[in-house]
């Protein structure tokens, strides 16, 4: 590459080289940004200016393990999440998109009255710091599996100022002796046959343990309608993350442990099967 280039002729040869081993050319820009923790506006400002050097190698760096199939939150170290900024590691699954959504639909049909909210399989903690932060009233119980995902839940609590509970066990075992409000929950739930379908990368840097699950992806949702009875109020809501082809299979488990409760689908911004919604009362 020649000496004093700027900013866009760095990245038109950043994108391309990303084109051209089979990733998005955009990433380039997304990892620039991130690193130098600038809005689009002040890419746009920069644009026609001298990149220093470090800058530039720093790029060249981070394109080369992103074409190797590094995620660019693993990269940056960090994935933004309702607009509160999560730090994310190989040990938690990288929030998406699509849970915002859940936690979006819970925080408009929530009452204004304090709640007490238990997140099961809780990861980085976006579901339960991100209800704390909205709903500073509520009383958040979050658990997780894993000893490694509530070490960074745990930071991020920490960085994001949310008073959140955070406790280590297998879904409800610890807190089955309490009862909560709401039970949230983006449980593993994709099918070990699913694999072949998947994007490598995940397959290779997210953690399988909060992805999958057995029996067709279900077995988790078969605990938790087993579970969540002991530890839901008579007048609880359950919001459950789910596959898009689950929909039906999930609402026919939850009907069963829930026999006189109003079980809804509903789908995501893509029209995608994506949540179930248990309302006791």
């Amino acid at each position: 590459m020649k000496i004093n280039e700027t900013y866009r002729e760095v990245l038109k040869w950043a994108s391309s080289f990303l084109e051209d081993s089979g990733h998005e050319g955009i990433a380039a820009e997304l990892l620039l940004r991130g690193r130098l923790d600038w809005t689009k506006t002040d890419f746009i400002l920069q644009l026609n200016e001298q990149i220093p050097e470090e800058i530039k190698q720093q790029l060249i760096a981070d394109v080369t393990q992103h074409s190797q199939g590094i995620p660019i939150q693993h990269l940056l170290g960090y994935e933004w999440f309702y607009n509160y900024r999560f730090k994310v590691t190989a040990d938690t699954l990288i929030p998406r998109p699509e849970t915002e959504e859940i936690v979006d639909i819970f925080l408009h049909q929530a009452p204004e009255r304090p709640l007490k909210v238990l997140d099961i399989g809780t990861g980085t903690g976006v579901i339960a710091i991100t209800i704390k932060k909205e709903r500073p009233q509520d009383d958040v119980t979050a658990v997780d599996l894993s000893a490694k995902a509530l070490a960074v839940a745990k930071e991020n609590a920490v960085a994001l100022g949310a008073d959140v509970q955070l406790l280590a066990g297998d879904l409800t075992a610890p807190v089955k002796n309490q009862q909560f409000d709401v039970v949230i929950s983006n449980p593993p739930y994709i099918a070990e046959e699913e694999q072949v379908y998947m994007d490598k990368s995940v397959l290779t840097h997210e953690p399988k343990m909060a992805l999958f699950a057995e029996n067709h992806g279900l077995a988790i949702y078969q605990r938790l309608a087993e579970e969540i009875p002991a530890v839901l109020k008579p007048t609880g809501q359950i919001f459950l993350e789910i596959g898009f082809r689950q929909g039906a299979a999930v609402k026919a488990i939850f009907k069963t442990a829930f026999p006189n409760a109003d079980i809804t689908i509903k789908k995501d911004m893509s029209g995608q099967d994506r949540l179930v919604q248990v309302l006791l009362a």
